[in-house]
């Protein structure tokens, strides 16, 4: 499973979500990744927590993330705007 993660690729909590960060290193000689949370930072993810990896998408068991990574992860879409629309386009 390790071998098909890339730098970059996206970090989900389950299929069908929006994501919630990105694979910023595979820790190689460590079973782990340095994973973006959007608005929290950086995490150490050990490889035991990645449930799934396919379609260039990372999935977390979030049940094997520490406390600290979960509360990130629940408020990794705080500072969007649920008001916001985005402006037609010149083709519409």
């Amino acid at each position: 499973m390790r071998e098909q993660i890339n730098e970059g690729s996206l970090v989900f909590v389950a299929d069908g979500t929006e994501g919630i960060g990105s694979v910023r290193e595979i820790r190689h000689g460590l079973p782990e990744l340095l994973v973006y949370i959007e608005n929290a930072g950086d995490f150490v993810v050990p490889m035991s927590a990645v449930k799934a990896v396919h379609s260039g998408k990372v999935v977390l068991d979030f049940d094997h993330l520490d406390l600290r990574l979960r509360h990130a992860i629940r408020h990794a879409r705080d500072s969007e705007d649920p008001t916001y629309t985005s402006p037609p386009s010149e083709d519409e």
